[in-house]
Order: structure tokens, then sequence, then C-alpha cells
């Protein structure tokens, strides 16, 4: 797993190998020893010469300027997730003491954040930490989720049920399993520049690096947002669910709520009748 100064060339390289020429509109003539751009491409959308990129690419200059960033951010094709990302790899790599250091996995959440999921209720909702480890939930979230073997692991996380768990297989089908799978490795590495050397993190990676469907995403270096979405499961109480799944960020702390909702009215009355069970 790469957390030290060479995070910023290691993103640039990934996403350079991902880009096929079509995407930029050039044309893909020849075979090519590597996938996506060739860094001379790369280098002309972005208005840079090969000698800096390979520089860049290689961890020896840790210092490009905004203008830089922004060209290859633009030539990349990066998603807005992404170039936050980037500018966030180049502070860390060359300002990293002008940042506040992030509270460490596993740091308790206030006692005021732990009263309001119980005054959620009867909301399922639950509270999440920066490696997407469940840190509290109220009783109407266990009510659906310790069915779908989420709360089997003790400590329980998101990461590793998604990837490790037989569960999380049977409740998607396999186009949501893997859309999951892909922002649940976004958020991630989103994460990894304020975490990324913390041992809680480097654990998870690990424990679920064998994994190939997270492998291959963890290393093509995509990033993604923590936002709402929605998911259609199979509840093995329920039967089939249409949940949707809103998120609410707790201040200056590295902790953020999970609150599931039914979807449809299809799903309300199941929904509701498992909370009253």
């Amino acid at each position: 797993m790469t957390t030290d100064a060479s995070s910023l060339a290691v993103f640039l390289r990934a996403h350079r190998e991902q880009l096929k020429p079509e995407q930029v509109g050039l044309a893909s003539r020849g075979r090519r020893r590597t996938p996506g751009l060739r860094r001379s491409e790369l280098a002309t959308l972005a208005g840079v010469s090969v000698e800096y990129l390979e520089r860049l690419e290689q961890g020896r200059d840790t210092n490009p300027s905004g203008a830089v960033l922004t060209a290859l951010a633009d030539a990349l094709r990066l998603s807005r997730e992404e170039k936050r990302h980037l500018a966030l790899l180049a502070v860390k790599q060359h300002s990293a003491p002008l940042l506040p250091a992030p509270p460490p996995v596993g740091t308790a959440p206030r006692v005021g954040v732990r009263d309001l999921l119980d005054r959620l209720e009867p909301t399922p909702a639950c509270l999440l930490g920066p490696v997407y480890d469940i840190v509290a939930w109220n009783q109407a979230w266990e009510s659906l989720a310790r069915p779908l073997g989420v709360l089997d692991k003790d400590p329980p996380d998101l990461i590793r049920y998604h990837f490790l768990h037989p569960m999380a297989h049977h409740i998607l089908d396999d186009a949501a399993w893997a859309a999951t799978a892909d922002e649940a490795v976004g958020w991630l590495r989103a994460a990894e520049p304020d975490w990324g050397t913390d041992a809680a993190f480097r654990d998870l990676v690990d424990d679920v690096q064998a994994v190939p469907e997270f492998a291959s995403r963890w290393a093509a270096h995509t990033v993604a947002s923590r936002r709402p979405f929605g998911n259609r499961i199979w509840h093995p109480e329920a039967g089939p669910l249409n949940i949707r799944v809103e998120v609410l960020f707790v201040g200056e702390s590295s902790h953020w709520f999970q609150l599931w909702l039914p979807d449809d009215e299809e799903t309300a009355a199941p929904f509701g009748a498992l909370l009253h069970m």
C-alpha cells in the first residue's frame, strides 16, 4: 500500500494508464507495451515536457505548480472528487506540517452524537468512522442490519463486509454489488491522504487486498465522495427492499451518519413491519 510521498506519483501514473487514447481524441495506433496513454501523449495534452512528467511520475519532483496540476487533471479527465484528491495529495506531499492532523481511527464520538442516534428512532441510523468502521447504531438500524450479517464481525465495518462476507453477494445482484464496490473503494481511497498511515487503515487494506475485486479497484486509484445512494436488497426476513441511504456529516470529526429509508411504497410496509418485530 502506498501512503508515503510517492502517492502523488502513483496517482498520476495509475490514471494515465487507465485512460484510453480514444477518450481524449487520439487514434490508437500499433501495439502498446503498457495500457492507457503513453507518457508522451499525456505530456502533449497537458502542455508539459515528457521529462518533467517523468519526474512527477517517479516522485523526483515533489512541488508541481497549481497550473501544472490543473493541466494534468484536465488532460486525465479527472472527476471533481479526483481533482480535489489530487490537490490534497500535492499539499500533503509538499506542505504536510501545515495541515492539522486528523483524529486517529477509533476516536470515540461525542456523547451528543451517540445520543442523536437514539433520538433518530424509529429511523434506522448508524455512525461510521473514516475506514467505514461501524462505530455505533440505534435499535432500528440493528433490526434491519443484523439479519444481513453486517454485525457478524466485532468490530463491524462495511468494507470487510462487502468484500469478505458471502451475504453481501446474496443481498445484492451482481450489478448493484459491483457499483457498491466501486463506491466503497473510492471512499477508502479518498480517506487515504488523512488516514493511510493509521494502523487500522493498513490492516483493513491488507485484509481485503487478496480479494481480486478489491485489488483491481484499489490499483485504479479511483476516488468517490460519500453521498446519498440507493440500492435494492434482498432481506432474509422482509424480502426485496428498495433502500435509500442518506448521509449526514458530523461537524469537525471523522464520523458520519448513514440513515436507511424506504425508497417507495412497495418497501414502506415490510420495512415498517421489520422495525416493529
